[in-house]
């Protein structure tokens, strides 16, 4: 049983790290479900264990991202600030939210996330080519704090890194290019992930038990997506990912339990 659970735990690392490693999130979206399914997790302990495997996640994406310059220390420092205050209060609620609210929740959000991955090249119409030169000012200090504080409290209370909140952010708001604020992001959902962690650890909703599989598989999943996303049309992966952000949000709207 030991050897099956770690079996299944390495292919969803591996699958929910490529992903994440690809698009820029910490991979939860893809994580969550499958340990409910097939690792027989309760949706506050999918959640909660979810979120420490993004800190593995954004690590090894970061470092990926990094190595090509596409990470903003800057940013990454307000974004990080404002994210771990506030992934403390969405981890705190999280516990007091039942399954079936926090599940609806969940779906909704992946759906919401679907339209802003398919809407974003006509809303940010004019952002800058890979290469570009970023500057931060005051305004765009401003949005990143607001940024990093909805993305900090949806990464607490959903389990989920919150990329998918920082990337759109980040091109939207401030006008970064994709891979930067893709870069950017892993990294700032890092010390995020590891405060909600510790809050749901100490809640008693995380299961150590499913990590010595996760988290090689994440590594190697993230690494992959991370580097392949260099190499792939952007364009195409959007809608895919998109397309798969509603399967499960429809699933999980329709799902009975």
């Amino acid at each position: 049983m030991t050897e099956r659970l770690h079996q299944r735990t390495l292919l969803i690392g591996l699958l929910s790290g490529g992903f994440g490693g690809l698009i820029g999130l910490g991979g939860g979206v893809v994580m969550i479900p499958l340990l409910i399914a097939y690792c027989g997790l309760s949706r506050h302990q999918s959640h909660a264990t979810s979120l420490a495997a993004v800190i593995a996640t954004g690590a090894m994406g970061a470092a990926a991202y990094a190595w090509k310059g596409e990470v903003d220390l800057m940013a990454t420092l307000i974004l990080a600030a404002s994210a771990m205050v506030a992934a403390r209060v969405g981890a705190l609620t999280a516990p007091k939210v039942d399954a079936s609210r926090l599940r609806r929740i969940f779906a909704g959000f992946l759906i919401a996330v679907s339209v802003l991955l398919v809407l974003k090249p006509l809303l940010a119409g004019g952002q800058p080519a890979a290469g570009h030169a970023f500057e931060l000012n005051l305004v765009g200090s401003l949005c990143l704090a607001l940024t990093g504080a909805a993305a900090g409290f949806v990464a607490g209370l959903l389990g989920i890194g919150g990329g998918s909140l920082m990337v759109p952010g980040m091109v939207l708001l401030v006008g970064m290019g994709q891979h930067l604020a893709q870069g950017t992001s892993l990294l700032a959902m890092v010390p995020a992930a590891v405060v909600g962690t510790w809050t749901h650890a100490r809640a008693g909703t995380l299961v150590p038990r499913v990590l010595p599989g996760l988290i090689p598989g994440i590594v190697m999943g993230t690494l992959a997506g991370a580097m392949c996303a260099h190499h792939l049309p952007e364009s195409w992966l959007r809608w895919l990912f998109a397309a798969f952000l509603v399967w499960m949000g429809v699933r999980d709207l329709r799902a009975r339990h």
